[in-house]
């Protein structure tokens, strides 16, 4: 048997065969209309890539560089090394910012998971007046940050507070002063965030339940399977890729906070105190307070080190 490919040729439209040998030469009319159209597109794209360079990418490559370096924004340049990173390691502050970030995290991503989820369920059943409770657990997420840990500061003031008034009219003698006591202070800020968070991820997952096929629950209904076994064995399994897109978001979201710790914590003296700090306070602190950019380079490496390796682990865990 001839295992050689037989050269079948190719024909126009007119029934005319095709030469492979001629080579298409383009005019240089048809190079300038060429190029032409390839500025044009890349003047579109221009603006927003510009953009990108001069405020994203050139920071990022100079943050790099400069966790080597010794500046202070005034002096010249000098070769640190690694001591800026031995520096880090030794620093109280740091660790307990890094130690605080990981509480947060930890606290904060499965249970903002557990209560988006129970509210997505609950809500996407045909209730009275859904829609308005969908819209009062979404506004904690739209509202704006200054007002709602105003509010809530007021709910869970130690002396005055609805929260502690209540607690000491069930017979609790002595309330948590929330905030205000080191102890409880990280509880109240994963308690404020969890509360803040849920709306926004459970719209989400009321998308991916409304995704999910209803003949998979009347069929099981037909089988005589109750309802904590559809929930296990239908609806987890079909909100598996919204539950990893929601952990990915929300644990890069919880490593990176500020501003809900610094208005719960340190807006009225404006500092946090050691049981509070979290990583990006104290990179603030270390660059714009004491001007130790070098240093604060550093811990925005530390950092984006942990972010990545994390979520690294969760797409390697995803994946098995």
């Amino acid at each position: 048997m001839n295992n050689k490919k037989e050269n079948i040729p190719a024909f126009t439209a007119d029934g005319l065969p095709i030469d492979r040998s001629i080579k298409i030469v383009k005019t240089k009319a048809a190079k300038r209309a060429e190029i032409k159209l390839n500025l044009i597109a890349y003047s579109f794209l221009a603006p927003n890539f510009i953009g990108f360079a001069v405020f994203t990418l050139v920071p990022i490559v100079f943050a790099f560089a400069l966790a080597f370096l010794n500046w202070n924004g005034n002096t010249a340049m000098t070769w640190a090394g690694l001591d800026n990173f031995r520096y880090i390691f030794s620093n109280e502050m740091f660790l307990a910012s890094l130690r605080n970030t990981f509480v947060y995290t930890i606290g904060t991503v499965p249970l903002t998971l557990v209560v988006s989820l129970f509210l997505a369920i609950v809500l996407n059943q045909k209730l009275k007046g859904r829609n308005f409770f969908r819209t009062v657990s979404f506004f904690p997420y739209v509202g704006s940050l200054v007002a709602i840990t105003a509010v809530w500061n007021m709910l869970f003031n130690p002396s005055m507070g609805p929260i502690n008034e209540m607690l000491r009219a069930l017979g609790v003698e002595n309330p948590p002063r929330w905030i205000a006591d080191n102890d409880w202070a990280m509880f109240t800020i994963v308690l404020f965030s969890i509360w803040k968070y849920m709306g926004y991820y459970m719209v989400i997952y009321l998308a991916g339940l409304q995704g999910i096929n209803t003949e998979l629950y009347e069929a099981s209904s037909i089988d005589g399977v109750n309802t904590w076994q559809k929930f296990w064995y239908i609806t987890l399994p079909q909100l598996k890729n919204t539950t990893f897109f929601i952990l990915i978001m929300l644990t890069i979201q919880c490593f990176k906070v500020y501003d809900i710790v610094y208005m719960l914590a340190g807006a009225g003296s404006g500092a946090l105190s050691e049981a509070t700090t979290v990583l990006v306070y104290e990179i603030y602190n270390s660059a714009f307070r004491y001007w130790r950019l070098g240093v604060a380079s550093a811990e925005a490496l530390v950092l984006f080190a942990i972010v990545l390796a994390v979520t690294i682990i969760q797409f390697r865990l995803d994946k098995e």
